[in-house]
C-alpha cells in the first residue's frame, strides 16, 4: 500500500515536471498572438515588445525541459508549432503593418517569403535534431531573426529614424536577409553550450554585468546591438572558416623517366 502511494507521488510529480515547459511554451504563444493582436491595432511597439517577451518564454521553457530531464516529443511539436507563430506569423503581420503595405502584392510577398522561410527552419531543425551538432545551428534560429526585426522596429522609432523613402527598402533587404539566414547553412553557436575556458569566470562575470547595465540604461540601443552582433556572428565565422581554411593545390604529375636512353 505504501509503494502504490510513492508510486502515486512519483507519477504526479513527473507530471508536474512535465507541466513546467508546457506552461511556458503557452507564455511563448501566448506572447506571439498578443503580438499580433497589437499589430492588428496600430500598436506596433507593443507587439515588438510582445515579440521579445516570447523570445524570454521560448529561453525558459527549453532551460526549464533540459534541467529537468523533461523532454517529450509532444513538448518538441508543442514549441515548434509555438515559435512560427510567435517568430514566424508576428514578426511578418510587423513587418508588413510598418511598412509594407502598398496597393500591389510586394509587401505581402516579402511576408510570405520570411514565414515560410521560418516555417522551413523550424522544420529542418526538428528533423535535424537528433543528428545535428549540439554546438551549433544550421541556418539562423528562428528566435534570433524575430528578436532582430522586433529590436530594429524599436531602434528605428527611438534611434535612428531613418527617412520615409529609405526605411521601406531597408526593411525589404533586412527582412529577406533574415529569410535567406534561417535556411542557409551558416553554423550559429548555441548559446546553451557556451563554456568559458580557462580561470577567468570573474571577468566573464564582470563583463554579463556590464553588458546587463548597459540593456536596463540604454534597452533601444543595446537590445538591436545584441540581436545584430548575434546575427552577423555567424556570417563572420563562416568567411573567417574560408579564409583562414587551407588550400590544397594539386601537384603536378610527372611523367615516369624511363631508364633506357634512345638510340
Amino acid at each position: 500500500m505504501k509503494g502504490k502511494i510513492l508510486n502515486n507521488k512519483e507519477g504526479s510529480r513527473r507530471r508536474g515536471v512535465h507541466l513546467i515547459p508546457n506552461i511556458l511554451t503557452t507564455g511563448n504563444l501566448f506572447s506571439g498572438l498578443a503580438a499580433m493582436v497589437f499589430v492588428y491595432h496600430g500598436r506596433l511597439e507593443a507587439a515588438a515588445i510582445a515579440i521579445l517577451i516570447a523570445m524570454v518564454f521560448d529561453v525558459l521553457d527549453g532551460t526549464s525541459a533540459r534541467l529537468t530531464n523533461s523532454t517529450s516529443e509532444f513538448g518538441v511539436e508543442y514549441d515548434s508549432l509555438s515559435d512560427l507563430i510567435s517568430f514566424g506569423l508576428a514578426p511578418g503581420f510587423l513587418i508588413y503593418a510598418w511598412v509594407l503595405k502598398s496597393p500591389g502584392m510586394l509587401g505581402a510577398a516579402i511576408m510570405f517569403a520570411y514565414v515560410a522561410c521560418g516555417a522551413l527552419r523550424l522544420a529542418r531543425f526538428n528533423v535535424m535534431a537528433s543528428t545535428a551538432e549540439s554546438r551549433f545551428f544550421t541556418g539562423l534560429p528562428i528566435p534570433a531573426a524575430a528578436g532582430f526585426i522586433a529590436t530594429f522596429y524599436i531602434f528605428d522609432v527611438h534611434i535612428s529614424h531613418l527617412p520615409a523613402n529609405v526605411l521601406p527598402s531597408v526593411v525589404i533587404v533586412l527582412s529577406l536577409l533574415m529569410a535567406f539566414l534561417m535556411v542557409s547553412t551558416v553554423k550559429y553557436r548555441s548559446v546553451k553550450q557556451l563554456k568559458f575556458a580557462g580561470h577567468n569566470h570573474f571577468m566573464y562575470l564582470v563583463w554579463a554585468v556590464l553588458i546587463l547595465v548597459s540593456v536596463m540604461a540604454y534597452p533601444e540601443l543595446m537590445l538591436f546591438v545584441i540581436c545584430l552582433a548575434y546575427v552577423s556572428s555567424g556570417l563572420l565565422e563562416k568567411g573567417w572558416n574560408v579564409v583562414t581554411a587551407p588550400t590544397t593545390r594539386e601537384t603536378p604529375v610527372r611523367a615516369p623517366v624511363s631508364s633506357e636512353s634512345k638510340d
